[in-house]
C-alpha cells in the first residue's frame, strides 16, 4: 500500500504550473551544482595562498562544498557560480575567525608569517588575492565579501602598499622562454628583489642554487631541454627544505592533480604582472611549499 497519494480530484483540480514547479527548481539547481563543481580548481588555489598551505586550504574549500550542498537553496538562488562559490567560502572563512596557515606557531617560519600578517589591514590579503589571483572586478570581489566596489579597490591597494614593506630577498627565475624570463625579471626587480639569475634547465637551476641561495624560486615547469622545472625545484628543496616557490606554468592542470602535494603558489600562464607581484608577496608572507614528485 502506497500512502500519502493524492487523490484524483486533488491532482486534476491542482493548477499545472503549481504541478511541475518543483521540477524547474531542481534542474536549475543541479545545473548550478555542475556548474559550480567547474570552479572547485579555482577554489583551491585561492584557499591555498589565502592561507598559505595544501592541507589548510583544501579543508576551507571542503567545508565550503559541503555547505553549498547542505543548502539547496544558495544553488537555487546563485546567478553566477564563481561569485557564489567564493562568496559561500568567505562566510565559512570570516565566521572561523580568518585564521592562516601556522596559527600560535612560536618560532621558524611559521612564526615569521604570523608577524608580517599581524601588520596588515584586515581584508586586505583575501581583497588582493580576488583580484590578482582569480581576476575578479572590484564590484564582483564587494559581492564576495559583502562590501562595496570602492571600499573592495581600497583594500587592494593598501594591501599592495602593506605587503612590500620591508620585504626584499634574492629571487631566482626557471624559465626557458627568454621573453618570459625578462618580464618576470623586470616585475621581481621593480618590487626592489634582487634576481640571482635565469635558469634555463635542470642542471642550471641546480649550480645556480648552490652558488647563490635564493630566497625565492619562480619556475616553469617545462624547461628548455625537455627536463622538468619540478624536479629542478625538488633538487633545490633537498638542500633548502624551507625554499618557497611559485609555479609559473601554461600547464597548471599537471599539478593541480589532487593525488600528490600541490603548489600553494601557481601562476596560469599567460600571466598579468600584478598575479606575479601578489604572489611574489605571498610567497615571501608564508615561505613555504610542498615538496613536488614528478
Amino acid at each position: 500500500m502506497i500512502e500519502n497519494q493524492p487523490s484524483a480530484q486533488s491532482t486534476a483540480t491542482r493548477p499545472a504550473a503549481a504541478a511541475g514547479s518543483a521540477a524547474p527548481r531542481q534542474v536549475g539547481a543541479d545545473s548550478m551544482a555542475r556548474r559550480i563543481a567547474a570552479e572547485l580548481p579555482c577554489l583551491r588555489r585561492y584557499a591555498r595562498a589565502l592561507t598559505g598551505s595544501q592541507d589548510s586550504g583544501d579543508r576551507y574549500a571542503a567545508v565550503t562544498l559541503e555547505a553549498m550542498v547542505g543548502d539547496r537553496a544558495l544553488l537555487a538562488q546563485a546567478e553566477e557560480p564563481k561569485i557564489a562559490l567564493f562568496a559561500a567560502f568567505h562566510a565559512v572563512w570570516s565566521s572561523s575567525g580568518a585564521p592562516v596557515a601556522g596559527e600560535g606557531a612560536g618560532s621558524g617560519l611559521e612564526a615569521r608569517a604570523q608577524a608580517h600578517l599581524a601588520r596588515l589591514t584586515p581584508n586586505t590579503r583575501e581583497a588582493l588575492l580576488l583580484r590578482t589571483i582569480e581576476e575578479f572586478s572590484h564590484a564582483e570581489i564587494g559581492q564576495i565579501m559583502q562590501i562595496g566596489a570602492g571600499d573592495a579597490e581600497e583594500l587592494v591597494a593598501i594591501a599592495y602598499h602593506e605587503m612590500a614593506e620591508g620585504l626584499r630577498g634574492r629571487v631566482m627565475v626557471i624559465e626557458d622562454e627568454p621573453l618570459i624570463a625578462l618580464d618576470i625579471r623586470n616585475i621581481v626587480t621593480d618590487m626592489g628583489h634582487a634576481v640571482t639569475g635565469i635558469a634555463r634547465t635542470r642542471d642550471q637551476a641546480v649550480a645556480m642554487g648552490g652558488e647563490t641561495p635564493p630566497d625565492l624560486v619562480l619556475a616553469d615547469i617545462q624547461l628548455a631541454d625537455n627536463s622538468s622545472g619540478i624536479d629542478a625545484v625538488n633538487d633545490l628543496l633537498a638542500e633548502m627544505p624551507d625554499l618557497p616557490v611559485i609555479f609559473i606554468t601554461a600547464f597548471p592542470d599537471r599539478l593541480l592533480t589532487g593525488e600528490r602535494p600541490e603548489p600553494a603558489f601557481l601562476i596560469t600562464k599567460p600571466f598579468a604582472p600584478e598575479q606575479v607581484r601578489s604572489a611574489v608577496s605571498q610567497a615571501m608572507f608564508f615561505a613555504s611549499t610542498a615538496t613536488l614528485t614528478s
